[in-house]
C-alpha cells in the first residue's frame, strides 16, 4: 500500500495562493529593512554543536534538533551539528568570525527559517521564518540606533496594513533600578523580570503571586512590595508624562540612567516620524531573555491583543562575548513571520487576492503557430511581464478553463484567422462573469497588452 502523504506536526505548508501572500509579506519586510540601509546576511541552517550551544540553557537544549549522519549514528558518536534555534546565536558567531572584514556599526538583516522542538500546539511551530535586524557596534553603540528600530517597524507594519498597531518601549535598567528600590537582591532580578514579562498575558494578580513565590521566606506582612511594584508599572500613561510617576525613584543612579535613555529613545523615535499615537512607553515591557540590558520593544495589533507581541527585541551589551574578546554591543528586533502570517490568515486579516504569478497566458490555438507563440511570449517577457505559454493541443475551451482557474489576468488567442488579420485577441479574465475581449495589433502587442493591464498608466 502507498504511504499516506502527510506533513509532520508543527510546520506551515501552504497552497500557491497563500504562499504568494506569504512571499509578498516577506518582500514587504525585506524592503522595509533595506530602506533603512540594512545589509542581507544568510547563515547555514546548521551550526557546529559546541558553537551553537555555547550559551544555551537546559530548556533551550531540549528544543534543539541535532544533525547526525547515518554512519556517525551507527558508530555512536555525539552529534557534531545542530539546527539553529534562532538567528541571534548564528549572528554572534558570524560577527565574531568576520569581525575584521565587517564595517562597524554593522547593519544586518536576516530572513531565514529556524527550528525548535516545540510541543505540538496551535500557534507554535517547529520550523518557522524569523525576520531579524541588528545593528552591532564596536566597543560602543549610540542610542540613536535604539530609536531607529521602532521607525523600521512602523514603516513595515504601515505598509503591511494589518490594522492599527502600537509599538511599546521600555528600558531594563529602569526596571532593575526599581527592583533594587523595592528591596530585591540583584541575583533575583532575572526571575522577577521573567514574571513581569507575563503582564498583559495573564492576570496581574497571578503575576504578583508568582513574584511573591520567588522569595517565599519573607513574612507575608512584609510582602506588599510585589503588589506596589506592579501597580507602579501599570501607572504609566504611555507618553512623556510617565517619567513624573518615576520621579520619587530618581535618587537611584540606575533608575536615572534608564529614564534618561528611555527619554532619548522615545524622543528620537518621534523625530524619525513615528506618531506619538503609535508609540507608547510601557513600564511592564520586560522581555524575558536575560541578554537584554537596556531598551526593549514589543509591538501589538490594537484590534487583536490576543495575538500578543508580533515584533520584539532590544539592546544587549555584548553580543559575541563567548566567541571573541572584543566588546560588541548591539540592538535588534525580530518578526516571527510564520506565526504572524498563519494566525492573521486564519482570522481573515490577510487576504489571499493573488493566485497567479503570470500576467499573461498565451494559448495554443494552432499547433503550426508554436513559433509565433514563443516569439510573443519572449517579446512580452523582455518588456518585464510574466508570461506563461500553454503547452499541448487541448481544445480552446479547456485552455480557457485552465486560465480562469489559474486566475491569470489576460489570455492571448492567436489562431490562423488572427494571424491573417495581423491581430491578437485578448481575453481579460479579471472581471469575473463575461470576459472582455480586445483585438490588439500584432505589431504593437507589447504596448497594447500593457495598456490593457494598466489602463490608468
Amino acid at each position: 500500500m502507498p504511504v499516506q502523504p502527510r506533513t509532520p506536526p508543527g510546520v506551515m505548508e501552504l497552497l500557491p495562493p497563500q504562499q504568494l501572500a506569504f512571499q509578498r509579506m516577506l518582500d514587504t519586510i525585506r524592503r522595509g529593512f533595506e530602506r533603512f540601509g540594512f545589509l542581507p546576511v544568510e547563515t547555514p541552517v546548521f551550526e557546529l554543536t559546541d558553537v551553537l550551544l555555547t550559551k544555551s540553557g537546559g530548556e533551550t537544549e531540549k528544543q534543539v534538533y541535532f544533525v547526525q549522519s547515518t554512519g556517525a549514528l551507527k558508530e555512536g558518536k555525539a552529534p557534531e551539528l545542530a539546527l539553529r534555534f534562532d538567528l541571534t546565536v548564528p549572528l554572534a558567531r558570524y560577527v565574531a568570525q568576520h569581525e575584521h572584514q565587517l564595517n562597524f556599526p554593522f547593519r544586518r538583516y536576516q530572513i531565514q527559517r529556524v527550528y525548535r522542538g516545540e510541543r505540538n500546539q496551535k500557534g507554535r511551530y517547529r520550523e518557522f521564518y524569523q525576520c531579524d535586524i541588528d545593528v552591532i557596534g564596536k566597543d560602543t553603540l549610540p542610542l540613536a540606533y535604539d530609536a531607529e528600530a521602532p521607525a523600521v517597524i512602523h514603516g513595515i507594519f504601515s505598509e503591511l496594513a494589518f490594522g492599527a498597531f502600537t509599538i511599546k518601549i521600555n528600558n531594563r535598567k529602569l526596571l532593575q533600578g526599581l527592583l533594587v528600590a523595592f528591596g530585591w537582591e540583584p541575583e533575583l532580578h532575572q526571575a522577577v523580570l521573567h514574571e513581569v514579562d507575563r503582564l498583559g498575558k495573564i492576570d496581574d494578580a497571578e503575576v504578583i503571586t508568582r513574584i511573591r513565590a520567588i522569595k517565599p521566606e519573607v513574612p507575608e506582612s512584609l510582602q506588599q512590595g510585589p503588589e506596589s511594584f506592579v501597580r507602579l508599572l501599570r501607572a504609566a500613561d504611555g507618553g512623556p508624562d510617565t517619567f513624573q510617576v518615576l520621579e520619587p525613584y530618581q535618587q537611584s543612579a540606575t533608575v536615572a540612567e534608564g529614564m534618561a535613555e528611555l527619554r532619548r529613545v522615545y524622543e528620537g523615535t518621534l523625530a524619525l516620524g513615528v506618531p506619538a499615537s503609535q508609540l507608547t512607553i510601557d513600564l511592564s515591557i520586560a522581555r524575558g531573555l536575560d541578554y537584554y540590558t537596556g531598551t526593549v520593544y514589543e509591538t501589538f495589533l490594537d484590534d487583536h491583543p490576543k495575538l500578543g507581541s508580533i515584533c520584539s527585541g532590544g539592546r544587549y551589551e555584548n553580543l559575541a562575548g563567548h566567541y571573541t574578546k572584543s566588546r560588541l554591543p548591539g540592538v535588534g528586533i525580530s518578526i516571527g513571520a510564520t506565526r504572524l502570517f498563519s494566525q492573521l490568515l486564519e482570522m481573515n486579516v490577510i487576504g489571499v487576492n493573488e493566485a497567479a504569478v503570470a500576467q499573461v497566458l498565451v494559448l495554443t490555438v494552432d499547433p503550426t503557430l508554436t513559433a509565433d507563440y514563443a516569439r510573443m511570449a519572449t517579446e512580452l517577457r523582455a518588456a518585464g511581464l510574466n508570461v506563461e505559454v500553454y503547452g499541448g493541443e487541448d481544445k480552446l475551451g479547456k485552455q480557457l478553463k485552465y486560465a480562469d482557474r489559474a486566475r491569470v489576468p489576460l489570455a492571448l488567442i492567436y489562431g490562423s484567422r488572427e494571424h491573417d488579420a495581423g491581430i491578437v485577441k485578448v481575453k481579460d479574465l479579471r472581471g469575473g462573469g463575461e470576459a472582455k475581449e480586445h483585438d490588439l495589433p500584432r505589431g504593437d502587442l507589447v504596448a497594447a497588452v500593457q495598456r490593457v493591464l494598466r489602463p490608468e498608466s
